[in-house]
């Protein structure tokens, strides 16, 4: 009996090891350079600064304000944020991202502020909401790729949205505001296995543009080092920042908006 339950110990040891043979087998923990779909989910408490000018629909120029400073939004968020990421073929990837920031403030004006077609006057109490959301879809190409190391470059596509609505109950009136675009960004990617656990990653996406009707530009960016708890499961720590800066003179909602969340984050990764 003591011969048998050594040899069923030992059959128990074993198969618990068939994970990490695998791995050895193929030259250590498997990494993002390896991997063919994954999913990603961050949170971030994010600091937020978001200026703004919303213009009249007869072009009269509206009051520029800050969200944090006069409409009383918080300037500190507590932020999520997904990704997925399918590799297709050895040295092609899409990356889809989805983000979305709204926020909702009360403050009692000091000075007049003209919001697009009403105007809000010194003593008022203003409720505003402003909601941004977004989506991206990103196509990497690896220009250099080895068991360690990895370079893409590419081009995305970002579906982004604002809505913003700011109303005095005590007087009846309410101003909402709506735009969408659809942006187009090159960018560069990377991942680099440090350890055979560990890993850091990072990626840059951007847009300048500037015609006679629209100008602006658009930012994102992430850097962090991950750590391979579990065949299928990484946990890290990162920093993003991710930015949009227009000006529309002829446009549903014509105006300046300039925002951007930033700051340390936390994430786990699920990967195959």
């Amino acid at each position: 009996m003591r011969v048998v339950a050594i040899h069923r110990l030992s059959a128990l040891a074993l198969c618990g090891l068939c994970p990490w043979q695998a791995w050895a087998a193929e030259g250590g923990p498997a990494s993002p350079l390896d991997d063919r779909f994954a999913l990603r989910a961050s949170y971030a408490h994010a600091a937020v600064s978001s200026e703004g000018r919303f213009d009249s629909d007869t072009g009269a120029p509206g009051t520029s304000f800050s969200a944090e400073d006069d409409l009383g939004l918080d300037d500190q968020v507590d932020q999520g944020r997904l990704e997925l990421t399918f590799r297709m073929r050895d040295r092609h990837r899409l990356r889809v991202d989805y983000f979305r920031l709204e926020r909702y403030g009360e403050a009692v004006l000091d000075r007049r502020i003209d919001f697009r077609n009403q105007t809000f006057n010194p003593g008022d109490r203003v409720a505003t909401t402003l909601d941004w959301r977004m989506m991206g879809l990103i196509y990497g190409w690896s220009l250099w790729k080895s068991d360690d190391l990895e370079f893409t470059v590419g081009g995305g596509i970002h579906l982004t949205e604002a809505e913003s609505l700011a109303q005095v109950e005590a007087r009846g009136i309410r101003e909402r505001g709506s735009a969408f675009g659809v942006l187009p960004t090159i960018g560069v990617g990377g991942s680099w296995r440090i350890a055979p656990r560990w890993s850091l990653n990072g990626h840059l996406q951007y847009l300048e543009v500037d015609i006679d009707e629209a100008s602006g530009a658009f930012r994102d960016f992430h850097l962090d080092v991950q750590y391979r708890w579990k065949p299928n499961v990484a946990l890290g720590l990162g920093y993003s920042l991710l930015g949009l800066k227009a000006e529309v003179s002829d446009a549903d909602l014509p105006g300046r908006l300039d925002i951007e969340a930033r700051g340390p984050e936390a994430f786990f990764r699920v990967s195959f």
